[in-house]
């Protein structure tokens, strides 16, 4: 038994020496040190000659080191020893030519592995792949476009495309990942990705106008649905959605109820980027194609939405609408999101939020599922808190941590319930909930947590009776009953009575939000520049970088000032929880190609 328990022993300790050996050879050859590498990949092969990877490394190695009659040798000797053609060898052969500038003799190996494919025509993959990590690009089209005449079921299309992109060959690039989307559809989505890193947003672009031409060409000589596809999504990468829209109608009247999928993801699009025209007008088409309640019902709550998100909005017009909706689709568990939708906007934008109530509650008799029950608690609970009705509302929400406690839906009644205790001026049981919140799988309501506690910690040090931010907190309080005009006028008081307390910067950014919520872009520039002035290197430069940036280029039409305050935050606050989003935003305005 102690026998065996020895043999065991020195079979780990010689594994584990062996994989110490290749983890420190990689190491030498990763930091260039390839006198290093090549006796410990040198062991590595002699214990394992099989093993193809060891001996590249040896040869790559005595190549970095200028030996490249010692890699020829070795090169030579390993086909010499095989029994079979070795083409990839012969390919390594001719590449080792080519590094003593000997092109003529280098031809001749790689002659040889093509040729080899007259014999085993799908060995094209890995030959071709091996000439293209040479970038010897010429040999790698000849072995792929070779095999795919001999076996013309064979599709190297992909790889040839790729090729041509290498070669600056833009147009044929194109030309053949058209021609491969026509025959592989399974495709699309690698073969678009493919075509993002060569055309922009820009519709002018030389490249995306060689790829429009590409495609309209293609639909007159064969008018196949998959080049109004591919047209759409050109115009969607050039955020040009009513183009998009003509496109998506036209692949509509010839599938019929398939495409309509299309257009609802073409709508949200839309939205995203405030193309609000367009995104109305896609689902009016959708409103009028469809034939089922539940999508026309989704459409009409997002146009409301839309309209509900312009300053002038027609509340009279808006509310009609609504009434419209209740008398055609009524009250039942199947209209839940109609109901929450009608309840919010009577409380929120008519200010009447005893209607509101008494109809979320004539609701909440139905028979309902625990999940449309808490929905539907959860307006209750919001429309209670902006009445002021904090008590009433905590229970609601208390109530559906409990039904959702291992839903995001619980996290966000937690999150609720410390907000509401902020509002009350409770704000050590705030903190206490918003600690466990910080761990919450949801980043946003996570971020959100982070940031109401950092607001109640930072404000509680210094000003034991919490002055100030019981002033701030009836401020948020006033924001989110949309009485934006008197929190504006509380937050004042804020920078004028406790101008230098910790709180002074949180006022400038609250007010500064609130005057872009009531199109006052000017003073909400001026709340910014007065941050990054007095409070540069707060915590919340980062937040008034990304609005000043955000501002500049969707409100007052300025890129290059946008562009300046991107860049701050990706050379200055690369843990910014904006990071990704203002490289993205700075990289478009700058015109990279940016993929999407």
């Amino acid at each position: 038994m102690k026998q065996i328990f020895w043999v065991i022993g020195l079979v780990l300790c010689s594994y584990y020496g062996f994989s110490q050996n290749s983890q420190l050879a990689k190491q030498y050859f990763e930091d260039g040190d390839f006198d290093k590498a090549l006796p410990l990949y040198e062991q590595l092969y002699e214990k394992q000659p099989q093993n193809t990877t060891w001996f590249n490394y040896v040869v790559e190695c005595q190549q970095q080191m200028g030996n490249y009659e010692k890699a020829q040798e070795l090169l030579e000797d390993k086909i010499a020893a095989s029994r079979f053609p070795q083409p990839l060898l012969e390919v390594d052969l001719g590449q080792n030519y080519i590094l003593q500038k000997q092109p003529e003799k280098a031809q001749t190996y790689f002659d040889k592995a093509i040729a080899y494919l007259n014999e085993k025509p799908a060995y094209a993959g890995t030959i071709g792949y091996r000439f293209r990590k040479y970038t010897l690009l010429d040999q790698a089209v000849e072995a792929y476009t070779l095999a795919m005449k001999l076996r013309p079921e064979l599709n190297y299309n992909y790889q040839l495309a790729g090729i041509y992109g290498e070669q600056g060959n833009i147009e044929k690039m194109f030309d053949t990942f058209l021609t491969l989307s026509q025959t592989n559809d399974t495709q699309r989505t690698q073969i678009e990705r493919a075509i993002t890193q060569f055309i922009s947003e820009d519709a002018t672009d030389e490249n995306n106008l060689l790829l429009k031409k590409l495609l309209l060409k293609r639909s007159q000589t064969n008018p196949a649905i998959i080049w109004n596809e591919m047209l759409s999504w050109l115009f969607v990468q050039q955020k040009q959605y009513n183009m998009a829209f003509i496109q998506e109608k036209a692949i509509y009247k010839r599938t019929d109820e398939i495409s309509l999928d299309r257009l609802t993801d073409l709508a949200l699009a839309a939205t995203e980027d405030q193309e609000k025209s367009t995104a109305i007008d896609i689902y009016n088409f959708l409103i009028a194609h469809t034939e089922f309640a539940e999508a026309k019902l989704d459409a009409e709550l997002a146009i409301i939405k839309l309209e509900l998100s312009e300053n002038s909005a027609d509340i009279k017009s808006i509310e009609k609408k609504f009434d419209q909706l209740l008398d055609t689709y009524g009250i039942n568990t199947h209209t839940i999101p109609l109901q929450i939708a009608y309840a919010h906007f009577i409380a929120f934008n008519k200010n009447e939020p005893n209607t509101a109530e008494k109809h979320l509650k004539k609701v909440l008799d139905l028979r309902l599922s625990p999940f449309d029950a808490s929905l539907l608690k959860m307006e209750l609970a919001d429309i209670l808190v902006f009445e002021e009705r904090f008590n009433e509302a905590l229970i609601y929400y208390s109530q559906i941590q409990k039904t959702m406690k291992n839903d995001v839906a619980g996290q966000n009644a937690m999150f609720k319930v410390a907000q509401t205790s902020f509002y009350k001026g409770d704000f050590d049981w705030a903190e206490n909930q918003l600690n466990i919140l910080k761990q919450s799988t949801s980043q946003l309501i996570a971020n959100d947590a982070l940031q109401l506690k950092l607001l109640i910690t930072d404000n509680s040090q210094d000003d034991s009776l919490q002055v100030a931010l019981k002033i701030y907190a009836k401020a948020d309080l006033l924001a989110y009953q949309n009485k934006n005009t008197e929190a504006i006028s509380l937050l004042d008081s804020i920078l004028i009575h406790h101008k230098g307390e910790s709180i002074e910067d949180e006022a400038l950014l609250k007010q500064g939000k609130l005057y872009e919520k009531t199109g006052q872009f000017e003073k909400a520039i001026v709340n910014y520049e007065k941050m990054l002035a007095f409070f540069d290197g707060d915590i919340l430069t980062d937040d008034a970088l990304f609005a000043m940036a955000s501002l500049y280029e969707h409100q007052l039409n300025d890129a290059e000032k946008a562009k300046e305050y991107y860049e701050k935050i990706i050379f200055n606050h690369q843990d910014s929880i904006y990071f990704v989003e203002a490289r993205k935003a700075y990289r478009k305005l700058r015109g990279d190609q940016v993929d999407l």
